[in-house]
């Protein structure tokens, strides 16, 4: 009698799984709508960071993600072993359960690719996003740390993103943190054209920050950065000047409009400094803008005469303004990303029954 090994169906239904395994992935973080600014910037990544925070985290899962913007810090995780929450609270020293979510399996990849179409926006639809989750996914990548199903999952968020910026017409009228900053300054000065613009930091948010500047007429541009050749070569590509960070209370009195987007370990500017600088330019309110996660301009510069600071909580007002005409387009993203989940899905049916026909091969060997 010749004796048959079983399929790999029959394997699975003799070992009482009648379903594939959950996929082996979780997210954990805060964003906007969980957490205000200051508690946001508890949880922020700081440059030079990354290394001992992605170190402490890979200890509890066998592949790592770090995800840290203005508004939001996220950490994907597969290959997952014990709580997310207590890895997440352990890596930053802060107890921070109330603020932070949770997904697992196919739903915490969905939330990944919403992030990435920009749909869990503060700025519903924005496109640095796309950027970020590229960065957070090609730094895990040359950590080691991101190998079989992040990089699946992480390249179906990118996908999905994509799709939705081409087939919804989303990003069509481009819309960010940063245009919504130079927004608020426009409404708060009635125009920007004859004002001058001071913006601290020289990095990405800042490029786009001077972009949506100069589309809004302002000539008068001084960018400040501790690196000082970084901030040469930004203010050159805008036709404006740079100036020495340690000469920032200098330019400070000259400057109706601050907008700040760097990273500093301390106040950059404090409320004594503001209203020393405002006591030089009399009846000339100053508007001060900080898109910076956390903070560098004292929160306490709200309290100075003549000074009116915003920063990304306030900018909800103007962003609902701008995304009357994204809203229709949420129901043709969101199937969208159904889509994508349900490849996503299929991807790991399939996978689970190869690696079970794997295992039957060597059991019958």
């Amino acid at each position: 009698m010749t004796l048959r090994c079983p399929t790999a169906e029959a394997l699975i239904l003799a070992s009482g799984h009648l379903a594939p395994l959950p996929l082996d992935f979780a997210v954990v973080g805060l964003n906007h709508q969980t957490a205000p600014v200051e508690v946001r910037e508890r949880a922020a990544v700081r440059a030079g960071e990354e290394g001992a925070l992605l170190d402490h985290l890979s200890r509890h899962a066998s592949e790592v993600m770090l995800l840290s913007t203005c508004n939001r810090t996220e950490v994907y995780l597969a290959g997952l072993s014990g709580d997310p929450i207590a890895a997440f609270e352990g890596a930053w020293g802060h107890a921070l359960d109330g603020h932070l979510y949770v997904y697992h399996g196919e739903d915490a990849a969905q939330h990944l690719y919403r992030v990435a179409a920009g749909l869990d926006s503060q700025v519903i639809g924005e496109t640095q996003i796309q950027g970020q989750v590229k960065r957070a996914w090609q730094d895990a990548r040359e950590r080691g740390l991101s190998t079989g199903l992040m990089n699946k999952i992480a390249q179906g968020a990118l996908a999905a993103g994509k799709r939705v910026r081409a087939e919804t017409g989303m990003a069509d009228h481009v819309v960010s943190v940063s245009s919504v900053a130079v927004d608020l300054a426009r409404t708060a000065l009635g125009g920007l054209e004859d004002k001058a613009v001071l913006v601290l930091g020289a990095g990405e948010t800042a490029e786009l920050t001077l972009t949506h500047l100069r589309a809004a007429g302002v000539r008068d541009v001084t960018v400040v950065n501790r690196t000082a050749e970084r901030a040469r070569q930004l203010a050159e590509r805008f036709g404006g000047r740079t100036c020495a960070a340690d000469l920032l209370h200098e330019a400070l009195p000259h400057a109706d409009v601050v907008i700040a987007s760097s990273a500093a370990p301390h106040y950059v500017l404090t409320a004594a400094g503001v209203e020393h600088a405002l006591q030089a330019r009399p009846e000339r309110p100053m508007v001060l803008i900080d898109i910076s996660v956390p903070r560098i301009l004292d929160p306490a510069i709200a309290d100075v005469a003549g000074a009116h600071l915003r920063n990304m909580d306030d900018l909800s007002a103007v962003v609902r303004r701008s995304l009357d005409s994204r809203r229709a387009a949420l129901p043709q993203a969101e199937m969208i990303i159904r889509e994508q989940t349900a490849d996503l899905g299929r991807w790991h049916l399939t996978r689970g029954a190869q690696l079970a026909r794997r295992d039957l091969a060597h059991a019958c060997d």
